[in-house]
C-alpha cells in the first residue's frame, strides 16, 4: 500500500482546488451518500464500480485524482484498487468529508438527508447484537449469533474492509440516482481541464 504522503488534508485540497491545475475528485461513497452532502466539482464512483471498473476508469484519468469518502477508509481501499491496475497519481483527502467539513469548507448538501454507510452499519449491527442477547433469555443459544456479529466487527475493524457495509450499500436506500460506468466516464471526458 502506499505511504501516507499520499495522503491530503482539507486545508490542502482547498488551496490545489483554488490553483491552475485543480485535481479530479472521486467520491467512492454510495450514490445515497453523494446525494446527501459532496464537494462541489467531485464526481460520484461507488467503490464497488471504481473496483470493477479500474482498468477503463484509468485510462480517463490523466490528471492527479483525490479520493474521497466520509473518513478516508473507503478512498484508501479505491486508491489500492487504482494503485493495482497502475494508476500512481493519486491523494486521499485525510479525513474525507468529515475532515473537509470540520474545517469549514463548503459542500453541496441536499433537502433530503440520508443515513452514511456506517451509521447504518452501526445500526444493524448492534440491533442484531442486542436482540441475540436480549433473545437468549428465551431461546438459549442465541447469544451466539452476538458473537459471531462481534468477531465479525473485529475482522473489519483488523482488515479495514467491511462485508456488512458492503452489503447495505447494494440496497435501494444506499444506491440513489445511479449512473451507469458509461455516464460517469462520459462525464470525466466532458469535463478535461
Amino acid at each position: 500500500m502506499k505511504d501516507m504522503t499520499a495522503r491530503l488534508n482539507a486545508e490542502s485540497l482547498r488551496a490545489r482546488l483554488a490553483g491552475p491545475n485543480p485535481p479530479r475528485l472521486l467520491d467512492v461513497r454510495t450514490p445515497g451518500e453523494f446525494a446527501t452532502s459532496h464537494i462541489a466539482g467531485s464526481y460520484n464512483v461507488p467503490l464497488d464500480m471504481l473496483r470493477e471498473h479500474r482498468d477503463e476508469l484509468r485510462n480517463h484519468l490523466n490528471e492527479e485524482v483525490v479520493l474521497i469518502c466520509r473518513s478516508g477508509a473507503r478512498a484508501g481501499q479505491a486508491e489500492q484498487a487504482l494503485a493495482d491496475a497502475g494508476f500512481r497519481n493519486t491523494r486521499v483527502l485525510e479525513g474525507g468529508v468529515m475532515a473537509w467539513e470540520a474545517a469549514g469548507a463548503p459542500l453541496n448538501r441536499s433537502e433530503k438527508q440520508r443515513w452514511d454507510l456506517e451509521r447504518q452499519v452501526r445500526l444493524v449491527a448492534g440491533s442484531i447484537v442486542l436482540t441475540g442477547v436480549l433473545g437468549s433469555l428465551v431461546v438459549p443459544g442465541l447469544q451466539w449469533v452476538s458473537a459471531f456479529v462481534g468477531g465479525g466487527l473485529v475482522f473489519a475493524s483488523l482488515t479495514n474492509t467491511c462485508a456488512m457495509g458492503m452489503m447495505l450499500s447494494k440496497l435501494p436506500y444506499n444506491r440513489g440516482a445511479t449512473c451507469s460506468l458509461d455516464q460517469v466516464v462520459s462525464q470525466l471526458a466532458g469535463d478535461r481541464r
